[in-house]
């Protein structure tokens, strides 16, 4: 399952509330539906040449994993709340519009946790190289952030707690 991390996990009082619904979810109804292919699945007879069966009992192990790793995050977590931090600076939960200095375009981000990271929402994680490249920058900083595709310079244009 890999190396353990026993640091505190950041999240939003949002992520917090849906993850601990997934947890109930999965506890619940995610596990009487397995257990009921499971039984579907024996009653068909022979078990060591039941392909229901053996699908239905590693969707179990799934399952089982996705619920200790969800346990495990949430025994670790902390809210944090973005009015709790300073907004000279970046830092997790800062809403940053940047310029791309070989564009021109402005892009706008949050950075997050890694547990709460969405590239789609425009959410970058303050572990990924792009997030290390802005954490604790100010306004009018230029940033040169390596990333596998070569690399990116921005211009911080601003700084907020609140989205833009």
């Amino acid at each position: 399952m890999g190396e353990k991390n026993n640091g505190t996990v950041y999240l939003t009082r949002e992520r917090l509330v849906e993850l601990e619904a997934e947890l109930r979810e999965l506890k619940i109804n995610g596990r009487a539906e397995i257990a009921s292919k499971i039984a579907e699945a024996r009653a068909h007879g022979d078990l060591s040449e039941n392909a229901e069966y053996d699908a239905a009992k590693e969707a179990q192990e799934h399952l089982e994993i996705r619920i200790g790793k969800l346990e495990e995050t949430l025994m670790r977590a902390r809210v944090i709340e973005s009015s709790e931090l300073p907004n000279d600076k970046i830092y997790i939960l800062s809403f940053v519009k940047l310029q791309d200095l070989k564009t021109g375009e402005t892009t706008e981000y949050r950075l997050v946790s890694p547990e709460e990271a969405d590239f789609d929402k425009n959410k970058i994680s303050i572990t990924s190289p792009f997030g290390k490249g802005l954490m604790g920058r100010v306004k009018g900083d230029l940033v040169f952030i390596r990333v596998p595709a070569g690399e990116l310079k921005y211009k911080i244009l601003e700084i907020s707690r609140e989205a833009f």
